[in-house]
């Protein structure tokens, strides 16, 4: 992979003013959101609509529609509990700028997932996990290596397959960043593609600390050879650190200017 792919985190239902607009189906919330992402330097969208369990298979159509139709085609990561609302997302979606992305898989319940992101030629995020948090590295590995025979059997390429390694909690779980890196070495070493909720590790800090850590977090771990992340594109302070590691690891060409583009 070359530049750092940021997913923007911010079209999602636990939100107040965006479940609002899913429920109501009003665009314009939806489509600010989007617009403060992309211009914030975002390559993909996710679109959390939640179990949607009744309503999921519209609400994704009509989410996808929105986007791509305003956005130029805006690559999309789908992301609901609802596989048959995936299913009708990718049905509509446009992948003249990028294939969709299933959020998520693991080895254990939605192993599925990756059936399905194989049967519509899709990416799918594959959690490194199976019932909870991996004890260590090695079950992580072990569960990475299922997923990935489980896709490449059904006729999947490794590199549609964007591993996480679940980014942790720091408060209380500090002990286990290097870890979390370390896996993700293992990972680019090996040749795979890497993803995951960044902003996990800062959850119940002030918010002040939080744009110093997850941008700490994420030059670190793109050192390590993270490839992407499910990111806030909004907060500037991790945005300029994203963009200044794709100088330093050669997969941006330097210009003054680089923090506009």
């Amino acid at each position: 992979m070359g530049k750092f792919i940021a997913i923007g985190e911010r079209i999602h239902c636990i939100s107040p003013v965006i479940r609002a607009a899913m429920d109501s189906k009003n665009p314009e919330p939806i489509l600010k959101r989007a617009k403060e992402q992309l211009d914030a330097g975002a390559v993909y969208l996710d679109v959390n609509i939640g179990p949607a369990e009744k309503t999921g298979e519209e609400l994704m159509k009509w989410a996808v529609r929105l986007l791509q139709e305003n956005f130029d085609n805006v690559p999309l990561c789908l992301d609901t509990a609802n596989k048959k609302a995936i299913e009708a997302g990718i049905s509509v979606y446009n992948r003249a700028r990028g294939k969709p992305i299933v959020n998520s898989a693991d080895a254990g319940d939605r192993l599925s997932n990756i059936d399905l992101a194989a049967a519509n030629d899709a990416i799918c995020i594959a959690l490194c996990a199976k019932h909870g948090i991996p004890s260590d590295n090695d079950e992580r590995m072990a569960y990475c290596q299922e997923m990935l025979e489980h896709g490449m059997e059904l006729g999947m390429e490794a590199e549609d397959l964007w591993f996480d390694p679940l980014f942790l909690v720091i408060k209380g779980m500090q002990d286990k960043q290097l870890e979390v890196l370390n896996f993700i070495r293992q990972l680019s070493d090996m040749g795979f593609n890497s993803t995951g909720g960044l902003s996990n590790i800062s959850n119940m800090m002030p918010k002040h600390i939080r744009p110093i850590m997850d941008s700490v977090m994420v030059a670190m771990a793109i050192q390590c050879g993270l490839s992407s992340a499910i990111v806030n594109p909004c907060d500037v302070r991790l945005m300029e650190t994203i963009k200044s590691a794709d100088i330093i690891m050669n997969k941006s060409l330097y210009a003054d200017s680089y923090l506009e583009i």
